[in-house]
Formats: C-alpha cells, structure tokens, sequence
C-alpha cells in the first residue's frame, strides 16, 4: 500500500495597500499582489498526476495536468532573492574530520609520544668550510636548471653523504634544494635516507609546495624510506600553511595507521588544524586525551586553544585555557599572551582585556609591536579613548617598540573616536620618526579624519603632500577624499582627485561608487551633478543607468525592479544597503517621493533592511539606525501608514510605539536623531523623544489612536 502525503504552503506578497493616508504628498504607486504555490510530495510508489477537478470522474479520457516541478514551483522565489557570492580566502573542507571513539570501559590508550623526536647529530667535517661557500655560489647562480647543473661541475669535494646533507642545508630556495636533492639522487652514490627527505621537505614548505611535499612522502613509502615524526609533521604543517586542512588531517590518520606515535611538535600541530576548522569539540577530545596520556602542554598549545576560544568570542574558553595554564604550571610566554589578548578582544571583554595586559607587565615581560596593536584595537572598538590616550603615553615613556601597523592603528583608532588633535600629534611623531615614516595607510587614516570633521582644505593640502612626497593614494583615500570635497561641495576638486586617482592605478570599488552616489544626492544644479556623473561612469556605468531610469516618471515600476535587481545583484553585500539608502536620498531630493517609497520596498523585498521593524507583545519598533537621513524619512511615512490603517481596522496593539536613530556618540555624526524628529513634526505624528533613552522616539497606544482619529476627521471635514 502505498503511503502519500501532500502538502501545499500558499505565499501572497502583498507589495502596498490600495489605499493611502492623504497626509502623504505622494501615494506610493500600487503594485500587484503575487501568488504562487509550492505542492511537495513524497510517495513510495510513483505517483499519479492529479485529476482536472473541472471534468467527471467517470469519463476514461479524462485529461489531466502534470505536477510542475519542484525548480519550476520555487521559480518565483529567484525574484525576491539575490545571488551571495562566497567569501575569498575560504578554507575549502572537503570532508568533515572523523572524531576520535573511544570504549568507556576499556583505559585510553596513549595518543602521543611523550618524548620529543631528537635531531640527527652531525659529524665533524674538515671541508665545512668549502662547502659552504660553494652553498652561497649555488644560491646566488641563475635559477634555471641549466646554470644550476652547470655549477654542480665544480664542485669543491666529491658528494658523499655528509658533503651532500651539508649542502642541501645550505641551499635557501626550495626550487634549488628540490634540484639538488634530485641531483643526488640521481649520482646513485649513497642511499637516500630519511634524513634527506625532512630537510627537502623543510624547504619545500617555505614555498608552501604541499604538493611536490606530498609526492615526496609518497615516494618515501614507495621506496620503503621510514616516515619519521618530522616528516609527517612537515607534511602537516605544509597542508595548514596551504589551507589544505583535509589532507593534514588525511596524513595525521595515516600516521596513526603505521603505529607511529606522533610526538608534541606534531600533536600542536594538528591541535590547531582542527582549530583553524572550528572543530571544538575535537580539539578539546585530542588535548584531554593527550593530557591523559601524561603530556604537558607548551605554551604554543595554549596558544591555539586561545586563538580558537577567541576566534568564536567564547569567554568561558578563554577562561578553561588560563585555568589550565595555572594548574599546569606553565607560564605564559609574549606568543601566549598576545594571543589571549586577541581572543580577549573578539570575545568582547576589554576591561579583561587591560587587566591581562597589566598582569603581563607586572610579570616582567616586555610588550611587543603586537601586544600594544591588539589592545589599541580593543580600545578603539569599545570607544575607550582615555585608556587608549593614556596607553598611548606609556608607549613613549616606557619605549616600547612601535611599527607601522601599531602606528596605523592609533591613526585608525583616533579616527575612529573623532580625535582629530591627537591625530595631528601622532601623525607628526611619524614624520619625525627614523624607521616608521607615514605610509600610504597614514595618510588615508589622516584623510578619513579630515574628511569626517569636513576639514577640505587640510585633506586637500593633505593630498598635495602626498602627491609631492610620491605616496601612493588608495582607494580608501580616494574615497575618504571625495566624500569630503562633495560635502564641501568642491565638486571641481573632487573630479579632479578622482582623476588623478585613477591615473595612478587606483580601481573603483563598490564603496568608492557609493560615495560618489552619495555625492549626487547632495547636487543642487544641473551642472554639478554632470560632473560627479562623468566620475561614476568610469566606476560603475550601471549606476548612472538605474539613477536615469530612477528619475524617469515614464518607466514603471517593473522595470525598475528588474533594473534595481541587476546592479544590487552585482554588487559586494556590504555595500547594497548604502547604495539602496544614497538612491532613496536622491529621489527624494528631486521630491520624486514616489520612486523613494519603491526603493524602500524594493530594498525590504531583497532583504537589505532585516531589522527595520521589530515586534513583541508589547512594543513595536521601528529601528532606522541603518538608515540615511531620506531613508529613514521614507521609513517613518511608510510606518505611519500603515499604523494608521491598522488602527482604522481595529485589529490589536501593543502598549508602545517606539523609533530608534541612535544617538551618534561619534563626534562627527550628522544627527539622523535630530532630522529624524524634524520630520516627525512635519507629520505631525504622536511621537516623542524618550526621557529615558537618547535617539529613541516613543508613543503609547492611545497617543496613536488619538492621532489617528484626528486625521481621520480632518479627512472627512
């Protein structure tokens, strides 16, 4: 008997009401509502199509109608989703890592050798000398293996075994070590020995060559040349530096299957593997069961289990590892403490943070270029400016070293929090710096200062400097740059900047195409819009494309959501929802509030404002913190519409109505609080600002009804 069940999900998109409050000046254009259905089906007989309902059961030539499929049901769904490409640099996994059983009612076996695998000894040899000069000769010739065969003719003494493991030594560029160990193998004159292999291997890793590694160790077991505990440790290493983690995993349990006990160089080792793949759970089964094997953990082992709690924000694993430390003994070295510092920092905890930092001062360890970067991006995410000011004038009194990057991060940091005079400081410390003078990424932290306080004519001075000095300009610059010539509306200068720009090699992105759309929103005449317009066409001709068709009143709305969907579809996923925000600013500007209010739709419908409305039982709110200025004007008419009905049904309301902007704690913020509450007198709409929260607006029920029959009589009068 067969068993069948069928169900049906039915969707309706309603796009916009029919009817509109007319305190609206413009009524949002309607738009059809869609219906499609998705029937699955599971049988364990094939099934039978469905009868046409509309002919008699008793007629044998009853026509029927096939199931669509299932891609032909979800076909609607490709028109309300787009398409996500993967994140670059992606670990590919092809498989997941096998957990490890083990019987309850039998002791653990040993999982690790306990004694780490001691190096070959070296004889003494008399040539040493001559070896290695002609080591340096092989090193400085010419790469090709012709000129590198042509040197091997000279050479100082006859290759015997402790002449050619000298050599290989010697050589720095894996291509020559490969080459010379090929070299000596084929001479036939000594058995080619383990020891070989490693010291190939070692090289080959430098150039990540997992590869070429991998058939190395193949042709070890071939020739039955014994793989050692440094082999399958260079394997493995090799395989975590190249992001080939299924095959240091794959070569781990091939070195279990031979009886060979990997030692605590490779243990460490694929403890991070797993790691590095998020596999908690058996990264935590290896090292208790290593530790019940009688192993003690170095500092490089808590170091990955540091950077693994940290890497998931895990505060509570970030604890076990300095609980486990303290019951072990082992002191934590800098390696160990930076690390923690980090996890520290994406776990969120900066007051930890500072006092792990203190307590690593206290015990008399010296902090490095990336101990003080780490805490100085911690400060500058929590918006601790005081410590890190205060952070900073340890820095110069205790002359802890500092680099580029620490540097940069200040720069950052201080842009970051509105810093603007600390900024100039540091950046004059720079100049006067001998070893870390200002780079292409100073000079971009400096110009996204300048042009956050408005400051044009510094960043333009800023630039000329640059432009002197032959620092290169890059895209963030650029845009950092333009963005503040559009808000001084210097748009001469800043179409000349971007030319300049892209005479230098500077390519477009996603964000500098939305800064110059941004800088459309803020032209007033004809001419000046033009000129940012001959800018975006270089960048991105689909832009300017969708603006004209935008301000097109001819062009319906199907058009322009097949256009909407064209260039948001091709755009990076951080930079959709300001592009949607800065094409909602300019057709509101043009007071084009009919394509502004589709926009908004059409940027709910492709998912780029997912926390727009929030409901409980007893608030619902309306969050614009992501919203441009114009957007969040759109938002709230929208909102208010639809409230408005809603109250005009008499279907269920919450207690409270409530609006949030944010309170722009960061000194440059352009106010969206302040506009934001502009705009809802202009409505006239029954909010107000929050006693008791910065940047929230808040109504109660009968405020909203109240003001619903209000202008429900202004209506009818």
């Amino acid at each position: 008997m067969a068993i069948t069940s069928t169900s049906s999900i039915h969707f309706t998109v309603n796009s916009s009401e029919t009817k509109r409050p007319i305190f609206f000046t413009s009524p949002i254009k309607l738009i059809p509502p869609k219906r499609f259905t998705i029937s699955c089906r599971s049988t364990k007989s094939p099934p039978k199509s469905p009868p046409d309902l509309s002919q008699p059961n008793n007629n044998k030539n009853t026509t029927t109608t096939k199931t669509p499929s299932l891609s032909d049901q979800l076909k609607p769904l490709t028109t309300t989703t787009l398409s996500t490409p993967p994140p670059k640099d992606q670990p590919q996994v092809l498989s997941k890592p096998k957990s490890i059983w083990v019987n309850p009612a039998k002791p653990k076996r040993s999982v690790l050798s306990l004694q780490r695998q001691k190096r070959s000894l070296y004889s003494y040899n008399p040539q040493v000398r001559d070896l290695r000069l002609f080591a340096q000769k092989l090193n400085d010739c010419d790469s090709s293996q012709e000129a590198f065969l042509a040197a091997l003719e000279v050479i100082p003494h006859p290759p015997t075994r402790e002449n050619a493991l000298l050599i290989l030594n010697s050589l720095k560029p894996w291509q020559k070590t490969h080459m010379f160990f090929n070299w000596v193998k084929s001479q036939n004159l000594f058995p080619m020995e383990t020891i070989f292999y490693n010291v190939t291997m070692k090289s080959m890793r430098f150039g990540r060559q997992f590869q070429l590694i991998e058939e190395l160790a193949e042709e070890m077991i071939s020739n039955g040349v014994a793989l050692d505990n440094i082999t399958y440790s260079t394997i493995i290493t090799c395989a975590k530096r190249s992001k080939l983690f299924d095959k240091a995993v794959e070569w781990f349990e091939r070195m279990y299957k031979t009886g060979l006990m990997p030692d605590e160089v490779t243990y460490s080792a694929i403890l991070d593997v797993y790691a590095k793949l998020g596999k908690v759970e058996e990264v935590l089964s290896l090292y208790e069961r290593g530790r019940a094997s009688g192993w003690t953990p170095d500092p490089i082992a808590f170091s990955v289990l540091g950077k693994m709690f940290g890497e998931a924000g895990d505060y509570d694993g970030i604890r076990y590892v300095l609980q486990e430390m303290a019951s072990i003994g082992v002191k934590p070295n800098l390696v160990v403490y930076n690390t923690l510092l980090e996890a520290m920092g994406k776990a969120g905890k900066p007051g930890l943070a500072r006092s792990l930092f203190e307590e690593m001062v206290a015990s008399g360890l010296k902090p490095n270029e990336k101990t003080l970067t780490a805490l100085v991006k911690i400060y500058g995410k929590a918006r601790w400016a005081r410590d890190a000011l205060e952070l900073w004038e340890r820095m110069r009194s205790n002359q802890w070293p500092m680099d580029f990057i620490l540097y940069n991060t200040l720069l950052n940091m201080c842009a970051d929090l509105g810093l603007e005079d600390e900024a100039k400081r540091l950046f004059e410390d720079m100049k006067q710096s001998e070893h870390c003078r200002p780079d292409s990424y100073s000079y971009t932290a400096m110009l996204n200062i300048f042009g956050s306080g408005g400051n044009a004519d510094e960043a333009m001075e800023l630039f000329e400097e640059m432009s002197k000095k032959g620092v290169h300009l890059n895209v963030m610059g650029c845009t950092c740059l333009i963005q503040c010539l559009g808000r001084a509306k210097r748009f001469g200068d800043m179409v000349r900047v971007f030319n300049v720009a892209v005479e230098r090699g500077v390519k477009p992105d996603d964000r500098l195409c939305g800064c110059l759309l941004s800088v459309v929103s803020l032209c007033e005449k004809t001419e000046d819009e033009n000129m940012v317009f001959s800018c975006l066409q270089q960048a991105n001709p689909k832009l300017v494309t969708l603006v004209k068709v935008l301000q097109d009143e001819k062009v319906g709305f199907e058009a322009i959501k097949d256009e909407f969907r064209d260039v948001i579809g091709s755009t990076a996923v951080e930079s959709r929802r300001p592009f949607c925000n800065c094409l909602i600013d300019i057709c509101r500007n043009k007071n084009n509030h009919e394509r502004a209010h589709e926009l908004l739709y059409l940027g709910t419908l492709y998912g780029l404002y997912p926390g727009l409305h929030n409901k409980t039982a007893n608030e619902w709110c309306l969050d614009v913190r992501s919203l441009s200025i114009g957007a969040a004007h759109t938002a709230l008419e929208e909102w208010m519409g639809t409230l408005y009905k809603i109250v005009q049904r008499e279907e269920a309301l919450p207690k409270l109505f409530s609006a949030q902007t944010g309170a722009g704690t960061h000194k440059f913020s352009q106010g969206l609080a302040h506009s934001f509450g502009s705009h809802v007198k202009k409505l006239a709409a029954p909010f107000r600002p929050s006693e008791e929260k910065a940047g929230c607006f808040v109504a109660t029920r009968e405020d909203l009804v109240s003001w619903v029959q209000s202008q429900a009589q202004s209506i009818t009068a």
